[in-house]
């Protein structure tokens, strides 16, 4: 036998996830109070509930204050109707939470490949009579009476459950790119390129973003993830370039006087008005017109901060590290591979998106045209982001720790079956 006859082992390049770090232990040691309290079982599930509640909390009271003036103006002195649409949305939002985070790993990738399906459906029919246009985007969808949804942002939720449930079949060849990256790449190519005939840039860099987050917590190799990069960079940059809309906010942030808009400055201005407190609630100079109708959707940062200072800033911020933080926690904890990619997946969704819109509004990125999540106005949206805080919820409870607990819980709460026995007596009793 020569030694070319002899098969060497296949050497992976796979490296090594982020998930599969310490990260499941990671506050979990030591005897102070806060360690003792990311030791319960549940821990993970509360600070995921507690900081989405007030998140969406918040959302609420500042799309009353950053939407009443224009709702006033646009809908015949209506300066409620911004919120009351806000309100209906968390309303149909918070059953559906509660339904998805009792639900099991195999029922929420079965919804996976049902919600990949239907958001292609909804996608496509955008571009029939349905389909609806505003600002230069063709991204909503006419349901009569009901109003208008946009079907991208459902289609976020359905690609995470998806593609976690393709990646998770794959876990022994995911250092292979063409099991890493088929079918996996055809669900992302295909979303991505409905929603740019749809002319939404923000939302397919968000997209996109999203699905290098997904190869990034299972571990894709880096060459790969550096070819991919390169040609969606190539594509993202010929959509920029052709189009003089997108050229006109490059030259925006880059200081070019005559392309620059005074959104994003003034935006800077409501948030170094707010000073240490800010100026009160419901006390926002911007909103009256400097913030245009982006007052209440892609700047309602800026509002906030303008009107709760930087204490309010602050503390939006600190909600979404507790998010993410119990995000990846969970994720880090799951027995289950799909439950592990795909809350990994809903967090760096919600964080990243997150990052991006505060990022606009400081002025350290370009418009893209994104809202922040749980706060801006947009009932898509924030339906969307509690569809994917259910699934998060969902892998809380489905912990091996949490899922002994709740186990042993509603064993102790079933009735005890007891019985008399009446046993005869002999003559002598």
């Amino acid at each position: 036998m020569s030694v070319s006859d002899i098969r060497r082992p296949r050497r992976t390049s796979r490296r090594r996830s982020l998930l599969d770090t310490g990260l499941s232990r990671f506050g979990a040691g030591g005897e102070g109070t806060i360690a003792r309290a990311l030791s319960h079982p549940l821990s993970d599930y509360y600070l995921v509930l507690v900081s989405t509640a007030l998140l969406a909390g918040l959302g609420v009271l500042m799309v009353l204050s950053a939407s009443s003036v224009w709702s006033a103006i646009n809908y015949s002195g209506d300066s409620y109707y911004y919120l009351v649409r806000q309100v209906v949305f968390l309303l149909i939002g918070l059953p559906a939470v509660w339904w998805l985070s009792r639900r099991h790993a195999t029922v929420l990738a079965v919804l996976g490949w049902l919600g990949m399906i239907g958001s292609i459906i909804l996608l496509a029919l955008v571009f029939t009579g349905m389909g609806v246009e505003e600002y230069g985007n063709r991204a909503w969808l006419s349901l009569g009476p009901i109003g208008t949804i946009q079907p991208s942002e459902f289609a976020k939720v359905s690609l995470v459950l998806w593609s976690a449930s393709v990646l998770a079949n794959r876990t022994k060849t995911l250092s292979e790119p063409k099991r890493l990256l088929f079918p996996f790449l055809i669900g992302f190519g295909i979303v991505e390129g409905l929603v740019a005939m749809q002319h939404d840039l923000g939302t397919a860099l968000i997209i996109g973003m999203i699905m290098f987050a997904m190869l990034w917590f299972v571990g894709a190799p880096f060459r790969v993830m550096i070819l991919l990069g390169l040609a969606v960079a190539a594509v993202v940059a010929a959509m920029v370039v052709t189009d003089p809309e997108r050229m006109s906010r490059i030259f925006s942030f880059l200081g070019r006087s005559e392309a620059a808009s005074d959104q994003p400055t003034n935006a800077i201005y409501a948030l170094a008005s707010g000073g240490w407190w800010g100026e009160g609630l419901g006390r926002s100079r911007q909103k009256w017109g400097g913030l245009y109708n982006g007052a209440q959707t892609d700047y309602v940062f800026a509002v906030l901060g303008e009107e709760m200072g930087l204490f309010g800033a602050l503390t939006v911020l600190l909600l979404f590290f507790v998010l993410g933080f119990a995000g990846l926690r969970i994720a880090a904890r799951s027995s289950s591979m799909f439950l592990r990619y795909a809350t990994a997946g809903m967090t760096a969704w919600i964080v990243i998106q997150a990052m991006v819109n505060i990022f606009v509004v400081m002025r350290m990125l370009p418009v893209v045209g994104v809202p922040l999540p749980f706060i801006s106005q947009g009932g898509s949206a924030l339906l969307a982001n509690l569809l994917a805080v259910g699934v998060m919820l969902s892998a809380a409870r489905q912990e091996p720790e949490a899922a002994k607990l709740l186990a042993g819980g509603r064993q102790s709460r079933q009735p005890r079956m007891t019985s008399v026995v009446d046993v005869p007596r002999g003559p002598s009793e």
